[in-house]
């Protein structure tokens, strides 16, 4: 039996996706089960609640690596132009 270390770079991959990487991530996960994506994700960001974000294509562990107010932050600079 093979008892070396083996690495596991899945997580280093997600560390380097962008916070529009992972919305776009979670969106179509949400839109894949029938969820009004936009509306499950103003529920996440208001309340924390994880629920609101699908366990589907592991969206809720990918959304919950983003700390809330990083996302709240980002966003406002995305609509306002100020990137």
């Amino acid at each position: 039996m093979d008892r070396q270390t083996r690495m596991y770079d899945n997580f280093d991959k997600l560390e380097q996706r962008t916070i529009k990487e992972i919305l776009n991530i979670v969106y179509d996960a949400l839109e894949e089960r029938g969820y009004n994506a936009v509306d499950q994700m103003v529920g996440y960001i208001l309340s924390g609640d994880p629920s609101y974000i699908t366990s589907h294509n592991n969206a809720r562990n990918i959304m919950g690596r983003i700390e809330r107010d990083d996302l709240v932050e980002e966003l406002i600079k995305s609509y306002l132009g100020k990137q």
